[in-house]
């Protein structure tokens, strides 16, 4: 018999231990939690609740994800929806992944209700078995908002001027 060869394992499958996903609605989104159950080994706690889709509420769902000792948030991206949870929990320290709704359709036994949505969200987190999309860093997102402002600007001054030019002529 040929003698075993270890095999470094992949990053993508350590199992991360302390966990959170986001199912993002417009009016609020389903937040849920893994994390290991205090006093019982090997097992979890998952917990489920709404958060409303409001700057306050994301606010405070930052705090208490810091507290938990949160290692990773994952949002399903759905519509626009999904920016105020990306942006509101990175600038409370987290690690957030926006994930691909297509990705997630992707893995089978996919529940149908937000809350259980929330809660295979979160177990795909902790396995491992969801890869980020790219989401500009803050400095670059900056820069694209001075980029998009200074082009709306000018096409405001351009009709601006357009009009007043067009009101002179008609007199």
């Amino acid at each position: 018999m040929q003698e075993p060869q270890e095999v470094p394992a992949d990053d993508h499958e350590q199992i991360v231990h302390r966990v959170a996903s986001v199912d993002v609605g417009k009016e609020f989104g389903k937040a849920c939690t893994r994390t290991p159950h205090p006093t019982v080994p090997g097992r979890r706690v998952t917990r489920v609740w709404d958060v409303r889709s409001t700057t306050n509420a994301i606010m405070e769902l930052g705090a208490h994800l810091v507290d938990e000792g949160i290692e990773r948030v994952v949002i399903e991206s759905t519509s626009d929806y999904w920016r105020a949870f990306y942006y509101l929990l990175e600038a409370h320290g987290l690690t957030v992944w926006l994930v691909n709704a297509n990705d997630v359709k992707q893995v089978p036994g996919r529940p149908k209700t937000d809350k259980l949505d929330a809660v295979w969200l979160a177990k795909l987190n902790e396995r491992g078995m969801l890869r980020p999309s790219f989401v500009p860093p803050a400095d670059i997102r900056r820069l694209r908002d001075y980029t998009r402002l200074r082009l709306d600007l000018t096409a405001e001054r351009t009709r601006t001027s357009s009009a007043w030019r067009n009101c002179w002529k008609t007199r």
